[in-house]
This record gives structure tokens, sequence and C-alpha cells, in this order.
């Protein structure tokens, strides 16, 4: 009995020295007023490590990819139709919209919709991101009240901005890029060659991998973050502060955003599109059938027009060797 008690006594002692050399104490009478200035010099040292010289080339990269991608689509689309629904963000690419009932943008009406097509333009295919354009990635978050006191910019421009690439007009104003000087363009009304278009394309598809490899680099060493309830992005290592989420059922939090961290699709978004494939699918593509059908992002999808053969990654979204679907009696 008095070896058993023994015994508990220096397991006890042993747990207790142990216990105690590990563990860490906190008083609730700490001043935080004396820990801010010592916070604030952290941070303020912390931006001397930015731009990290290793990524710099990335982030050129980056820029010149966004480029060449943007000319290239305009090219594309001079030559392949892009129609966008009137009333809801879906875009087709094709002479004639498909007949599949995903419209959920009519006022008053319920959703589950025929669309509405209209011809698309350039920002339909490659969906504009904005964010603020920060005085130094590391500088005061900004208030609503200073929301107009800050440009609005490219997402992607200002991550590559801030990892050290400099930025000109052409990267902010892509209206602005000298389609003539770029990978094709249409001259006198001369259509191109299928050769031609095929180079185009496969220009264009490099382009866009590259340029989302990029940003996935750039991410993982320059923060940024998303709204979780609307697409708001702020490129930064703490969100903004502008009341602006637009989400109606969130109202009572004033529009505040709710940050998260942002990933490759927030900043470079992919438009997923609905996608004909040939012979499996009818001219029009109907509502039956929408099981079947393929999906494509519409970069993708637009340079498959021109006959070339994408990454296999994307075969599973497009349903390649899919079933057809089911003939309606």
């Amino acid at each position: 009995m008095a070896l058993r008690k023994k015994l508990w006594e220096n397991l006890v002692e042993e747990f207790s020295k142990t216990y105690f050399m590990h563990s860490r104490f906190y008083s609730s009478r700490v001043d935080f007023k004396k820990l801010r200035p010592m916070i604030l010099k952290r941070i303020q040292n912390r931006a001397k490590d930015y731009p990290v010289k290793g990524m710099v080339p990335v982030a050129r990269e980056v820029l010149e990819k966004r480029k060449l991608l943007i000319q290239g689509v305009s090219t594309l689309m001079e030559v392949f139709p892009v129609l966008a629904c009137k009333f809801c963000p879906e875009v087709y690419i094709g002479e004639k919209g498909h007949l599949i009932q995903t419209c959920y943008g009519y006022k008053r009406c319920g959703r589950k919709r025929v669309h509405e097509w209209i011809p698309g333009g350039l920002n339909d295919i490659l969906v504009p991101v904005e964010t603020f354009r920060l005085d130094n990635m590391f500088q005061d978050v900004i208030e609503h009240d200073q929301r107009f006191d800050f440009d609005r910019v490219p997402a992607v421009v200002e991550l590559c901005r801030q990892a050290g690439a400099n930025i000109d007009d052409e990267n902010l104003h892509p209206g602005m890029l000298d389609l003539d000087g770029g990978i094709g363009h249409i001259d006198g009304g001369e259509p191109f060659s299928p050769s031609h278009l095929m180079y185009i394309a496969k220009e264009i598809l490099d382009a866009w991998e590259k340029l989302r490899s990029g940003v996935q680099r750039l991410l993982l060493v320059y923060p940024s973050k998303v709204c979780k309830h609307c697409s708001e992005v702020h490129v930064g290592p703490s969100g903004h502060k502008a009341r602006l989420c637009g989400v109606f059922k969130f109202e009572s939090w004033h529009g505040k955003h709710f940050w998260k961290k942002a990933e490759v699709d927030d900043l470079v978004p992919p438009k997923i599109v609905w996608r004909r494939r040939r012979p499996q699918d009818p001219p029009v593509l109907v509502n039956e059938g929408r099981d079947f059908y393929g999906h494509a992002p519409a970069v993708v999808d637009l340079c498959t027009k021109t006959g070339i053969i994408v990454p296999t990654k994307y075969s599973c979204m497009m349903k390649i060797q899919g079933l057809s679907a089911p003939v309606s009696r």
C-alpha cells in the first residue's frame, strides 16, 4: 500500500513539472495599448520582405499571358459568334443559343426560363474582376468612407503589381491593347485560314493555362481575400471595410463583407458554358438532354471551335465520349 502511494506521488510530481514547463499563462491584465505599437512595428518590418525577388518573373509572365489572352480571344470572337443572355450571366458560343431552361434573371417571373440571347462581348468570356489599388501592401485597412479615394483595377494586375511587376496603361485598360501586334488579326476583312485559326487557339490555351498557374503561384506568397457571399476580391493581407456586399439576405449586416482566402477561380473565373458534342448532340441543345451535354470553360470552348484538341484534364467535364441524349417521341 505504501509503495503504491509512493508511485502515485512520483507520477503526480512528474506530471506537474512537465505541465508547468510547457504551458503558457495569459493574464487578463495585459495592456493592449502597449502591445499595439509592437504589433504595428512587426507589420512594418514584414513589409520589408516584399516583393519577393523570385516571384517577380512569375508576375511579369502573368501580365504577358494576360495580354496575349485578351488579344487572342478578341480575334477568335470576330470569327466565332458569342451569345450572352439578356437577363443573366449565361453565355453560349455558337450561332444559335441553346434552349436549356436555366435562366434565373427574369424580374417577377419564376426561375428555369429559356434564355433571351443577344450578342456577347469580351467581358462575357473573360469575366472582369476588380479590386482596390493599394498604395502599399501593408497599409491601413480601407474604411467605408475611403472607398472613393482608391482606384479600382483588375485584380490580377494588382496582384502582379504587388509582386514587383511594372504596370502600364495597357494592363489597366484592356481596350487600349494593340490587337494588330498580337498573335493574329483580321486585315481588311480577309478571313483566316483554318491552320491560322488553330495556331491562334493553341496560343490562347497556352496563355490561359500559364496565366492560371502563375496566379496560383502568386497566391501562395501574396495573400488575397474574397467575400463569402459575393464576388468582391481584395488583394492584401486583410479585407477592406467598404460596405459593398450586395447579397440582400445579409442586409442586417449593413453590407459588410465576410472574407476568406481567395483561390485562382476568384481572380480568374473560368465561366463554365454548355457545349455541343458532335455528333451526339442536336444542332440546338434542348432542355430534355441537359443531363447528357458537356461543359467547358468559355475560353476552352471557344478554342475548340477551331478544331484543336484540348488538354485531357477537360475531357471529363466536356463529356467528349459521353452518351447521346434519349430521343423524345
